[in-house]
């Protein structure tokens, strides 16, 4: 997947609980980011298997909402959003010292 900023702020939100589940509406609050951008990259995640899906279990005409749908993170994802963020440190450190190639690995 194409490393974007973006990106990196959704692996930065989905990281800060990697064990738990993520819903679209606080992640569009916590990237900054609208569904239009959030959305096609949580897919993305989703085809590539870093995240699966579901939906909560509620009762609609009790709770007066449709179902929510979740994500949460797989253990292939754990360790992709962690290259993300690694390659986005590395970037960053680039950027920050003039002369200093990045390293990717």
């Amino acid at each position: 997947m194409r490393q974007t900023d973006s990106l990196v702020k959704v692996a930065q939100a989905l990281c800060r609980d990697p064990r738990g589940r993520h819903w679209g509406y606080p992640l569009t609050k916590s990237t900054g980011l609208r569904s239009g951008a959030l959305y096609p990259i949580l897919n993305r995640m989703l085809a590539e298997g870093w995240l699966i899906d579901g939906w909560e279990e509620i009762d609609p005409a009790v709770a007066k909402r449709p179902p929510r749908r979740y994500y949460e993170i797989t253990s292939d994802g754990l360790r992709e959003l962690g290259a993300v963020l690694r390659r986005a440190e590395v970037e960053a450190a680039a950027r920050r010292s003039p002369g200093t190639r990045a390293a990717f690995t």
